[in-house]
């Protein structure tokens, strides 16, 4: 088995053996890497979790010997907040640390090479343009357990989908949209796009994109959603008892397309007992036509899977179809409902109603709720408080 690169740098170095192809020269030969910092002493000593070694062999250092300023500072910024959870205000001049502040430092220190590491994860596993970063500055709480990272929807075992048959002719989506001839006329539907990207049909009416087989590219006016997430966002914890939630890194325009909502109908009505029990947030029920599905989004999913819920939201659900037409089974997207400003939060509205005069745009309502809390479900509904607030908050989500 090959030892790993980091390893292999540390025996040259601790056996003083130069090593050009492992970037172990004179001027490295003495530098060992840092993982994290541990403790720490008046007389400015540091305690050292080296990388690849196990915490056995940490070691005090001077901070002359250190040269890693990034993890001093973070270090120094840790202790503060520690002494601040512990205390309400900052230590100054500390000579030593006690176990409990101390213990803080390191796992907080754990806590963010955890957060790193899946925050590579995600990226690995995305499919789309918009990056994905991960914080949390409020506890030490590390990534969710059994959650799977997903860049398209995934069906649950016994339901198949209707692929579309034919595709639309155009040359140009856009300009002969008014004719009738591309995809949503097609279908007797209205073209959901202007020249922009954004989405200029009122909530509630369908999408229909170009598809697989039609004889446009991919930089198609009428190709959106389907491109994916083109911004890069954050999921970060939130300070106020609402667990993690996303947040722009980008400014957004209205109507744009910000996320879809990528989900699994797998186990979904055995998952949702589980939920009832549990409290969970994570079941759509589609009702476009009468028979409905439940769609599952607790273990598999995008980063929608952490966009909170709000009474005043800036994102809008849409309904939308692009290879698959069977109108059980819509794709759910995500539009800017306003302008958004980079850090600011994502939110939807989970119980969220659209116009209740147009027949079509009833049923083409997609409810997010508490499984036994949905609309129209037969289950037990669940009383959940609402903390989005809003000026215009409802107090309880269902």
């Amino acid at each position: 088995m090959l030892m790993p690169t980091t390893r292999r740098r540390d025996l040259c170095r601790l056996e003083r053996v130069r090593c050009p192809s492992l970037g172990i020269t004179r001027r490295n030969l003495s530098h060992f890497e840092v993982e994290f910092l541990c403790d720490y002493k008046r007389v400015r000593f540091y305690l050292v979790k080296w990388r690849g070694y196990p915490e056995s062999e940490n070691t005090w250092e001077p901070r002359k010997n250190l040269r890693c300023v990034g993890l001093l500072k973070q270090f120094h910024k840790d202790l503060e907040q520690a002494w601040i959870r512990r205390d309400g205000k900052p230590k100054k001049n500390a000579r030593w640390l006690d176990q409990g502040v101390a213990n803080y430092v390191v796992q907080k220190a754990k806590q963010r090479r955890a957060l790193w590491r899946w925050e590579r994860q995600l990226n690995a596993k995305r499919n789309h343009k918009g990056r994905i970063v991960v914080e949390n500055e409020v506890d030490l709480d590390g990534p969710p357990r059994d959650f799977v990272y997903i860049n398209e929807y995934k069906v649950g075992e016994g339901i198949s989908l209707t692929q579309v048959a034919v595709g639309c002719e155009c040359r140009d989506c856009l300009a002969e949209a008014a004719g009738g001839c591309c995809c949503p006329g097609a279908s007797r539907h209205k073209f959901a796009y202007n020249e922009l990207g954004q989405v200029r049909i009122r909530a509630g009416l369908p999408i229909y994109e170009c598809n697989a087989r039609c004889r446009c590219g991919a930089e198609c006016s009428n190709r959106v959603v389907q491109r994916g997430i083109r911004y890069d966002l954050c999921i970060f914890r939130t300070a106020n008892g609402r667990g993690w939630g996303v947040r722009t890194l980008e400014k957004i325009r209205k109507n744009s397309f910000v996320m879809e909502y990528i989900i699994t109908s797998e186990e979904a009505e055995r998952r949702g007992q589980i939920y009832d029990r549990q409290g969970a947030t994570y079941l759509f029920d589609l009702d476009y036509v009468e028979d409905v599905y439940t769609v599952d989004a607790a273990y598999y999913g995008n980063i929608s899977h952490f966009v909170n819920h709000s009474c005043d939201p800036n994102l809008q659900v849409y309904n939308v179809f692009i290879d698959n037409l069977d109108e059980r089974l819509p794709r759910i997207a995500l539009f800017a409902t306003r302008h958004i400003r980079a850090g600011e939060e994502l939110t939807f509205d989970y119980n969220m109603q659209v116009d209740p005069v147009d027949a079509e745009s009833t049923r083409m309502d997609s409810n997010l709720g508490r499984a036994g809390g949905l609309a129209g479900s037969p289950k037990k509904r669940v009383r959940i408080e609402c903390k989005c607030g809003a000026e215009s908050c409802r107090k309880y989500l269902f």
